[in-house]
């Protein structure tokens, strides 16, 4: 499904909730999205624009699934395979697109909180792409700081590189598959198009607008770099922390192309959508580094753990050492992550007092505790040494001791198998 299919499955299916009062871009709908974060939200009546902002789409593992069409414990597989199986995605001709005024002011861009540095896109995807190494797919947020410029985050990582090759000009794309979203947080080596990791999920087919071949979308900015820099920020991190200010480049826009009655799609910082797309594919890496060493059941980057510096993982325990080895080969596969609980099969990690309740009965801290100091973490952890990112990593084997009877560590079940509602009512 392409973004407007989704949406209208979203609605067939009773799943969006229509906010028909009118609302303003300037904190309103950044705090009703945050109210009922969790829930599809369509903003039918924006004060000042003709366009709706549809937002929390991706909130939930469910609708991550119903978007891909599986079921929601498929995810990790489905990821997996399309990590490992990418498919270079057909480019279609296309009469579905006009091109319009390069004038940011006539999107309802929203300015989500009194502190940010200005209104931001927070959705948007970069397509980059470079003679030699293909087409690369990756976030970054923009906040706007003209008619036709934005000042953009960028990290060391491929799209500042294809910057660095020369690649001045490139695509921004707000109102993506869930393919799309998803494949484009997925760290890959440079020159490995996530778009073919996207076709692999679902198919994605690519259209040429501007001269750029892109993955459908709802609205499609063709920009440059023009060599400038602003200060970017401050603005709400996946951490829900506020991150600090620094020069970044600025980006002209260029041409600007939208389909019929175009939707914006605002993604809340630090909001279920924004963790469940940062972190969910960081699930599969996790799971193929500890299945290297143990019979690994599931993986969770946990949502209070950011969705990115803590996670779960439960294993299918038949050495004393397999709690261990998952936690050293759960760090390799997120280097970003912090904090590894690991527990039996028997412990569902979708659930933190399941978690907790391993700790409490099954953890001792001088035996199963593993201590990394000094590790290089992650630059979203506001703890970790500002200059160096190094921080200090935890691991919790939170397994049935090896040397005792598994009996004494396990909650009984059920004596009787009987339904509830057989016994409500008349």
């Amino acid at each position: 499904m392409n973004f407007r299919e989704f949406v209208d499955s979203l609605e067939k299916s009773g799943k969006l909730v229509k906010i028909k009062k009118p609302v303003d871009v300037k904190y309103e709908i950044a705090t009703l999205m945050k109210l009922m974060d969790g829930k599809p939200l369509l903003f039918e009546n924006v004060k000042g624009f003709d366009m709706p902002v549809i937002a929390n789409i991706c909130s939930t593992r469910e609708l991550v699934a119903l978007g891909m069409g599986i079921e929601k414990d498929q995810i990790i597989s489905k990821l997996s395979h399309a990590i490992e199986n990418p498919k270079e995605p057909e480019a279609v001709e296309t009469n579905e697109y006009e091109e319009m005024e390069a004038d940011l002011s006539k999107f309802p861009i929203l300015t989500y909180y009194p502190f940010d540095g200005g209104p931001y896109i927070a959705s948007g995807i970069v397509i980059a792409n470079d003679k030699e190494l293909g087409l690369n797919a990756s976030y970054h947020r923009a906040m706007v700081i003209g008619k036709d410029k934005m000042v953009m985050r960028i990290l060391p990582r491929d799209f500042n590189t294809f910057l660095e090759r020369g690649n001045k000009e490139f695509a921004f794309c707000i109102g993506n598959s869930i393919p799309v979203m998803l494949a484009s947080a997925i760290s890959t080596k440079t020159g490995s198009s996530e778009l073919n990791i996207a076709n692999a999920l679902g198919e994605t087919k690519l259209v040429e607008l501007g001269g750029h071949k892109v993955p459908e979308a709802e609205i499609v900015m063709i920009a440059e770099m023009t060599g400038e820099e602003a200060d970017e920020g401050p603005f709400l991190d996946l951490t829900e922390t506020p991150d600090i200010v620094r020069k970044q480049k600025v980006a002209k826009i260029k041409k600007i192309f939208v389909k019929k009655s175009p939707m914006f799609h605002a993604l809340l910082p630090g909001g279920i959508e924004h963790k469940t797309l940062m972190g969910m594919p960081r699930e599969p890496t996790i799971f193929r580094e500890v299945s290297k060493v143990c019979d690994v059941k599931d993986v969770l980057i946990t949502p209070g753990g950011c969705s990115w510096l803590d996670g779960a993982v439960s294993i299918k325990k038949k050495n004393p050492d397999d709690g261990k080895k998952a936690i050293e080969a759960a760090f390799r596969g997120h280097k970003s992550m912090k904090h590894v609980f690991v527990v039996d099969d028997d412990i569902d990690i979708h659930n933190p007092n399941e978690i907790e309740w391993a700790m409490a009965t099954r953890f001792q801290g001088d035996k199963d505790l593993v201590i990394k100091t000094k590790e290089k973490g992650s630059s979203l952890d506001p703890s970790s040494d500002l200059e160096t990112r190094e921080t200090c990593k935890l691991g919790f084997d939170l397994t049935i001791p090896s040397d005792r009877e598994a009996k004494h560590f396990k909650k009984p079940e059920l004596p009787m198998k009987l339904k509830p509602e057989d016994y409500v009512g008349d």
